[in-house]
């Protein structure tokens, strides 16, 4: 699509609402489309002129005295291409990660009902979502407290797969492709994890949770694991630590030896990522388990002493339904989950051609949001309280991810990186370390190379890089 931008410097906003809309497409700024966008401002006038095949809308709007104009802007674009789509996404004009963060601002300067009409009124967003995104905040402010102005969490880097999922957008390889560089990748990362921890140590910093993510942290064997979690607790000071996660996500690695691992490690919280309870469609997707598989390795967790452990599930996914997908939710609840997350399915670009009944069939937007509707409603009618949401630019019908949980087992972690309350080092192939001023909210970030390959190939500018922590605070 053709995306134009007059006279005005929002071009940015003007092309994240085009994603919302049109989510498949690729947007360019000039050449000939099937679908064109027009925003210009003109003498105190606003227009939006949006066609795609044999449709058109063409909106305009007088700017009033003191008016935002990007956000006047924003919603007649919202509003021309919801006329022309036949579609009102329930965010409204908001595309960004962080609405419980944004809700929190707003709060302070209106009250919580106040900034929840402010959400309505200004951004359009659906008085559902707006009341949602008040919830998550209170829930997360309760987390965001716990942080002190010397706090840091760790992120550990395990960027490996038994298979790759056909949705995956992570930094993850299979296991078919890469086992000959897992166990010098896991060498390399405890010489990291080491000077990570001096450089900690040197400017007295506080560690509150530690998260291995992925990828699949039990692709790797116990005694590689073992290997890790030995370095973390010679060379971290553990004594602050307030939880410990290790994402199990993929049944078919879970083994009662690596959960003996984990466990004689101290962790305090696993997930174990399904996706769906429907066997069909985890063959959809690309995954080699069981929904029995699934089952086995969440009560061999719970056998075990884990009472810390969540579940993720995927609403959207190529071949699922409403009732299929509630089975799921249902499911999730039944095995006692701790907390459930409900993901969004995040759309690839140029996933396939698009054509005209794509772009105006609703059929997988409405569904998927039906499918989140009812998890928000089973899981607190199993009292579940949503305790963080982040959102992603391509996610159908632009919903939503949030982490549900019951009895106070809320991952620390995950509110901590939404809101950016602290310091993130992160160590491995694809860790992004961030890096935060208490005192100003500056925030910097130090990137480590994307593949494990290149890990292993250049550890030594990895090192280096990491010197970049020390600059900062000091």
């Amino acid at each position: 699509m053709v995306l134009k931008v007059i006279n005005h410097s929002f071009g940015y906003d003007m092309k994240n609402i085009c994603t919302v809309f049109f989510p498949y497409e690729k947007i360019r700024e000039q050449g000939r489309e099937d679908i064109t966008v027009i925003t210009e401002m003109k003498n105190g006038e606003l227009i939006a002129d949006a066609s795609a095949y044999d449709r058109r809308v063409k909106k305009t709007h007088i700017l009033l005295q003191n008016e935002d104009t990007a956000t006047a802007m924003s919603v007649l674009l919202y509003n021309a291409l919801s006329e022309l789509t036949g579609y009102k996404p329930p965010w409204g004009i908001l595309f960004g990660v962080r609405p419980a963060k944004l809700m929190h601002r707003f709060s302070e300067m209106y009250g919580e009902e106040g900034a929840i009409k402010y959400f309505t009124d200004n951004f359009l967003t659906s008085p559902s979502k707006a009341r949602l995104a008040a919830e998550v905040m209170k829930h997360e402010n309760r987390t965001i407290a716990m942080s002190s102005e010397n706090s840091f969490s760790l992120y550990v880097s395990i960027p490996f797969c038994p298979t790759r999922c056909s949705y995956c957008s992570f930094v993850s390889h299979s296991i078919e492709r890469t086992q000959k560089l897992m166990e010098p990748y896991t060498d390399l990362l405890c010489r990291e994890l080491e000077r990570t921890a001096q450089i900690a140590k040197e400017l007295n910093l506080r560690l509150e949770t530690i998260y291995f993510g992925g990828g699949t942290p039990t692709t790797l064997s116990p005694l590689q694991l073992e290997k890790l979690f030995n370095t973390i607790e010679k060379s971290f000071d553990l004594s602050t630590l307030r939880e410990y996660t290790v994402e199990a996500g993929r049944p078919d690695t879970v083994s009662a030896e690596k959960l003996s691992v984990l466990k004689n490690a101290g962790v305090t919280r696993i997930s174990i990522n399904p996706q769906t309870f429907n066997d069909d469609v985890l063959k959809n997707i690309g995954r080699r388990h069981t929904v029995m598989q699934t089952v086995e390795a969440f009560e061999l967790a719970r056998n075990m002493g884990f009472d810390n452990i969540n579940t993720d599930l995927i609403a959207g996914l190529p071949g699922d339904c409403l009732e299929s997908f509630k089975a799921s939710v249902d499911k999730a609840s039944a095995l006692g989950a701790d907390s459930v997350t409900i993901h969004t399915l995040a759309l690839k670009s140029a996933s396939y051609m698009v054509t005209r009944e794509n772009t105006f069939d609703l059929t997988d937007r409405l569904t998927t949001a039906r499918m989140v509707d009812y998890s928000i409603q089973c899981l607190t009618d199993k009292e579940y309280y949503p305790y963080y949401m982040y959102r992603q630019s391509k996610s159908l019908g632009n919903l939503e991810n949030v982490g549900w949980c019951r009895q106070r087992r809320d991952c620390l972690y995950n509110v901590f990186m939404m809101d950016e309350t602290h310091s993130v080092f992160a160590v491995g192939a694809g860790a992004v370390t961030r890096l935060k001023d208490q005192k100003t909210g500056y925030i910097e970030r130090i990137y480590n190379y994307k593949y494990p390959y290149e890990y292993n190939d250049n550890f030594s500018e990895i090192l280096s890089r990491k010197e970049g922590i020390l600059k900062f605070y000091k």
